[in-house]
């Protein structure tokens, strides 16, 4: 039963076909874990929790600074010097009082990776780097959850979801479309090559849709997609990617069956 504030609140999903009353229970019981709380990871985690997604998990080991925002829009200047989760969970507690928001102010590692992971329904992995995004794809892989991925850089932007079935078979996973990190400084850093402010606004809000789809089981969902976003030029293309079997981690016969900290080979 919804309360008279949950009627309220809500009332816009309830009426829209798809969603409706059942829809919206479906909301309040799921579990999400959002990685990183930062650019990509602030448009997903303020729509989630408005969306009324009723365990929020948020994992970041940074903390708020001015640099930050330019595009982190889910801090605010007094929030400088403050833990991102911290700052993350006061918002979305702010936001919206029915989300139980689970801080995690640590790093991911391969210690605790996959018991993070275990207690999710749905992985957003909104993180800003290399190491980061394998593990939490291995992890994601051995522990049977999908994955919603994104990355941007400079004006673009891309997201796919992994680990999933769809009506075209089993879809990839992000190994399957990069089987190995890159060299250490041949991708640059945000904080070396730019960003421009509003565009993980764009593909975050992409990434929220995805998993609020993915959750109600309505529309098409990104499973064996990449789409790939211009911001310059208002463009975006969708890039059919399969499963390899010979995949290291979800291919036939995996030669990847333990976590690794990517970043001992990254760095």
């Amino acid at each position: 039963m919804f309360t008279k504030a949950q009627l309220d609140r809500y009332a816009r999903h309830i009426i829209l076909p798809g969603v409706g009353a059942a829809g919206q229970r479906k909301l309040l019981e799921s579990k999400v874990l959002v990685i990183g709380a930062g650019g990509l990871g602030s448009p997903i985690l303020l729509y989630l929790a408005a969306a009324g997604v009723g365990k929020i998990g948020s994992i970041d080991f940074d903390t708020v600074d001015l640099t930050n925002l330019q595009r982190q829009i889910l801090h605010a200047t007094s929030d400088v010097g403050k833990a991102k989760v911290v700052s993350a969970k006061e918002s979305l507690e702010h936001l919206n009082p029915d989300v139980k928001v689970e801080t995690y102010q640590e790093h991911l590692t391969s210690q605790n990776a996959r018991d993070t992971v275990r207690a999710y329904d749905l992985v957003i992995d909104g993180s800003d780097n290399f190491p980061t995004r394998y593990l939490v794809n291995d992890a994601c892989v051995l522990e049977n959850k999908p994955l919603i991925y994104g990355a941007i850089s400079q004006f673009e932007g891309q997201l796919s979801l992994f680990n999933v079935t769809t009506v075209k078979g089993q879809s990839p996973c992000y190994r399957c479309l990069f089987p190995t990190p890159p060299k250490p400084s041949t991708v640059l850093s945000c904080s070396e090559a730019g960003v421009f402010g509003v565009l993980p606004g764009v593909v975050g809000s992409l990434m929220a849709t995805e998993a609020i789809k993915f959750m109600l089981g309505v529309g098409e969902a990104l499973g064996g997609t990449l789409l790939h976003y211009d911001g310059l030029y208002s463009e975006m293309r969708r890039i059919t990617v399969k499963r390899n079997p010979s995949c290291m981690v979800c291919g036939d016969t995996p030669s990847l069956v333990e976590l690794v900290d990517y970043d001992l080979f990254c760095s």
